[in-house]
């Protein structure tokens, strides 16, 4: 009901009437859900609508430059948590100054609008960027990462209203081109941990945009169950990716090589995998697919049902395992297809998963099949242990290569479908980059 009525506010209509089905209806038997249905929401549904509602008016907010509160740096952090600014870490205060440092590294006005971001319908500002970045703990010269960023947020087929959704699923962001060392990135050991301050930053200025701008708050518009809270960037090895003749992700997206580009998808989750062994491609994939299905279970209906296709899990692989595999003269799409092959379930688990457990309304595979929803190779026959892959084509498989390069270790992630879907951008440096790095330079050494 908080959901309903603080998304309503966005979508325009803050006054408009709400009829509350009690519990939730994935517990109830029929018996109970009618016996509410009737006695609570009917009641309700009749009466919102032959009562007019009361006439109610959004509160203002603050103006883009408004100075919203002074004070020192406790005074300022306090205030922020009060209005659900903060993410409940202390922020860097987002001083006049300190924006407008940011501002200098990028050519685009700061009154400029990348997208209008639901729930809350807001337009998503350069301004607002430099904001959320300097309070992100971010420095000035990531800004241009930080506008491709939501750039790639505003994309329709990201689709950022989906942000605050049950499975709790965040958003990974993965970074390709010459900009990783010349910012300092973390692509080795420990990748994915926080303690590098670019990864670490930007990973949080994702988070906090969402809440600021998007308007995504717990129990209020975020309603995961579980969250997975923010993800540091993943940038990637492009100098092995290189030496293997592989694509990079950013490449993979349609750039082309050698740019700075960033990929933003949105993961329920994901786990490690440890000592993947082997010297061939046969003897070390085995492991990356069997983790990718037992990882990817509940997220088959994005295959089927109302997903249709959408499914993309990723697997990182550490550079050790990723020559490994090319030095047998595999190329990334080999791999991808190995995946396809060997990341499946038998049928009738797959439909028991969509049947039973999730309770889907489609979920017989022969059916889909027939009535071309879903490819043919989910029904090639009526034997119910016939094996079927987690997604529709090798290319859905997402491969990236990062982390320490002396472990044979990887990571897989499951995906949230069209609820998070890969989209990247170009990262746009400006044309006096070279400039203010070293103006930024010699500003470190005083």
């Amino acid at each position: 009901m908080k959901q309903a009525a603080a998304t309503s506010i966005g979508l325009g209509m803050p006054n408009i009437t709400l009829a509350m089905v009690p519990g939730h209806i994935g517990t109830k038997s029929r018996e109970e859900l009618r016996r509410d249905v009737l006695g609570v929401t009917a009641e309700q549904v009749i009466r919102n609508l032959t009562v007019m509602p009361a006439a109610k008016s959004t509160s203002g907010e603050p103006g883009a430059r408004d100075i919203v509160v002074r004070g020192g740096f406790n005074a300022v952090n306090k205030y922020f948590v009060k209005h659900e600014y903060s993410d409940g870490l202390p922020i860097v205060p987002p001083a006049k100054e300190a924006v407008e440092e940011f501002l200098r590294f990028t050519e685009r006005s700061p009154d400029e609008v990348l997208g209008v971001l639901l729930p809350d319908r807001r337009a998503a500002t350069v301004w607002s960027v430099a904001v959320n970045g300097v309070m992100a703990g971010c420095r000035p010269e990531y800004m241009p990462i930080l506008v491709a960023l939501i750039e790639a947020m505003a994309d329709p087929k990201y689709a950022v209203e989906h942000s605050g959704n049950t499975p709790g699923g965040d958003t990974l962001i993965i970074l390709n081109g010459p900009i990783i060392k010349e910012l300092d990135f973390n692509y080795t050991q420990g990748a994915l941990r926080d303690g590098f301050q670019p990864n670490t930053s930007i990973g949080r200025f994702f988070r906090l945009y969402l809440r600021n701008v998007a308007g995504f708050l717990l129990h209020k518009t975020d309603k995961a169950t579980f969250g997975n809270t923010w993800r540091v960037v993943l940038a990637e090895n492009d100098d092995v990716l290189k030496q293997i003749g592989w694509e990079t992700t950013g490449e993979e997206m349609g750039f082309k090589a050698g740019d700075n580009t960033v990929t933003i998808s949105r993961f329920t989750g994901g786990g490690s995998l440890s000592s993947v062994s082997g010297s061939t491609p046969e003897q070390l994939l085995p492991y990356i697919a069997d983790s990718l299905l037992r990882f990817n279970n509940w997220q088959i209906t994005f295959t089927t049902s109302h997903g249709h296709g959408t499914l993309r899990p990723l697997a990182v692989l550490s550079p050790i395992i990723a020559e490994a595999i090319a030095k047998a003269g595999w190329s990334k799409l080999d791999v991808k297809k190995f995946l396809f092959e060997h990341a499946r379930m038998p049928a009738w688990v797959f439909e028991r998963q969509l049947r039973d457990w999730n309770i889907r309304g489609v979920w017989d595979l022969k059916d889909d099949v027939v009535n071309g929803r879903i490819p043919k190779v989910f029904y090639e026959s009526d034997d119910p242990n016939r094996m079927v892959p987690i997604v529709w084509k090798p290319e859905d498989f997402m491969i990236a290569v990062g982390g320490d390069p002396l472990r044979n270790n990887a990571y897989v992630f499951a995906h949230n479908a069209f609820l998070g879907y890969p989209v990247g951008r170009r990262i746009e440096l400006p044309k006096k980059w070279t400039t203010l790095m070293a103006e930024r330079e010699t500003q470190h050494e005083i």
